[in-house]
């Protein structure tokens, strides 16, 4: 891997010792390596290059690492990745629903840890938008109330053309949806069928994912006009929807 092709990682974790075993395998496996052990060390890396992936401790010693994911995740688009040392399911939940693309529990196996990280970045590089927001004419896409969902470049845009930052985890259960309008899917199904909630995923994760991609295509989430629930049964997108 040349110098300019390497990825840019950041890791974010206030204990030195964590920090240096990740710097130390991660640039083994060909990653240009950066490390934080706060926010404000955090911010500076953002803003003086360009970082590909965050990887990031749940609990800091004195700042909540769910905040802080919350706030890159407004100003930028990469992946972050949370580890914690608490594994119970608030915490996942927490965690998904405030920015998070994967989640990882300590200790964790540095095998599973590089393999899910190279899975992001690959992720994340097939559905960097362009930076003339255009929509290829030849792209699988799907239409609905305005918004056009692109299943080639797996990107969203809105009414104006504007995209629209998914996760990986949104787009794939959108896409499922929209797919099989005015059908009703129980949560185990969406799981099942989401090629983005292949890791760890419970029912709640679904509620979650629902939750975020109602506030980003609904006029008003408290009473969505296409991602529908089904009480007792699960969601179904109404449409129409249009391919072209």
């Amino acid at each position: 891997m040349t110098e300019q092709n390497k990825k840019t990682l950041l890791v974010v974790d206030d204990d030195q010792d964590i920090r240096l075993l990740l710097c130390d395998a991660l640039s083994q496996k060909g990653y240009q390596v950066r490390e934080a052990e706060n926010g404000h060390q955090m911010w500076l890396h953002l803003e003086a290059e360009s970082v590909d992936l965050v990887l990031m401790d749940l609990y800091l010693r004195e700042e909540d690492g769910l905040n802080l994911a919350r706030d890159v995740r407004t100003q930028f688009t990469m992946p972050i990745m949370m580890l914690t040392g608490k594994g119970d399911e608030t915490d996942r939940i927490l965690g998904l629903e405030l920015a998070a693309d994967d989640y990882m529990m300590k200790p964790f196996n540095l095998r599973e840890l590089t393999a899910r990280i190279h899975a992001l970045l690959r992720r994340s590089s097939q559905a960097a938008p362009s930076l003339t927001n255009t929509i290829n004419q030849d792209h699988d896409c799907l239409n609905f109330g305005g918004w056009v969902l692109d299943l080639t470049a797996r990107l969203l845009h809105d009414q104006d053309g504007k995209y629209v930052t998914l996760t990986l985890g949104e787009f794939s259960l959108l896409e499922v949806l929209a797919q099989h309008p005015d059908r009703i899917f129980s949560r185990e199904q969406l799981i099942e069928k989401s090629r983005g909630l292949d890791t760890e995923v419970f029912d709640r994760t679904v509620d979650v994912l629902i939750l975020r991609l109602r506030r980003k295509i609904e006029a008003n989430p408290k009473t969505p006009e296409f991602i529908k629930t089904q009480r007792g049964l699960g969601y179904f997108f109404q449409g129409p929807v249009r391919k072209n």
